[in-house]
């Protein structure tokens, strides 16, 4: 395998950032969102680009490949809340992340890096627990993050992608990752 390193994003990542994201989506949720849905993914950069400028991305690379990215941050009230509305105790301390690595890339340790970096800098910044929504149907999200020892909190959100329903798992885990092998 070629070097591979996880950094922050600068600005001039964001076209691969979106590429990846678009892509990604696009091959791995073929089976679970209509096609003119993903058809329908536009231009993602601005998002991107104002995620990586409050410094919440960091990106792997294998190479010369940006292969894989991960947006971090404070979690949002509505997404950390229980079923019931209620907050957990720590919910000021809970932190949303989201890892995609593009296919073609899979197995071999990038998302485990992504995830592990992210987790330090939420540590350091007072993070005590992270959380993440996956498509209920999409195994290898739900074992990448199990390996990590994150599991399902119960919590179940439907969405509407294109007038079908996305079933999506919240998945919850301690921030305390390290890398091996």
């Amino acid at each position: 395998m070629a070097d591979a390193t996880v950094r922050t994003a600068k600005p001039e990542d964001v076209p691969e950032i979106a590429r990846v994201h678009r892509d990604t989506w696009r091959t791995a949720y073929a089976r679970l969102v209509p096609e003119e849905v993903l058809a329908g993914l536009g231009d993602t950069a601005q998002a991107w680009a104002e995620a990586v400028e409050e410094g919440q991305v960091l990106v792997a690379t294998e190479g010369r490949f940006l292969v894989g990215f991960c947006v971090s941050g404070s979690a949002p009230r509505e997404e950390v809340a229980r079923a019931d509305g209620t907050l957990p105790a720590d919910a000021g301390t809970t932190a949303l992340v989201s890892v995609l690595v593009e296919p073609r890339w899979a197995r071999r340790g990038h998302g485990g890096r992504l995830l592990a970096t992210a987790a330090q800098a939420l540590r350091a910044n007072g993070s005590t627990r992270g959380i993440a929504w996956i498509p209920e149907a999409d195994r290898v999200s739900a074992n990448f993050y199990e390996k990590a020892g994150w599991a399902g909190d119960g919590t179940v959100r439907t969405l509407d992608a294109g007038g079908r329903p996305l079933r999506e798992i919240r998945v919850s885990g301690g921030l305390t990752l390290l890398l091996t092998g």
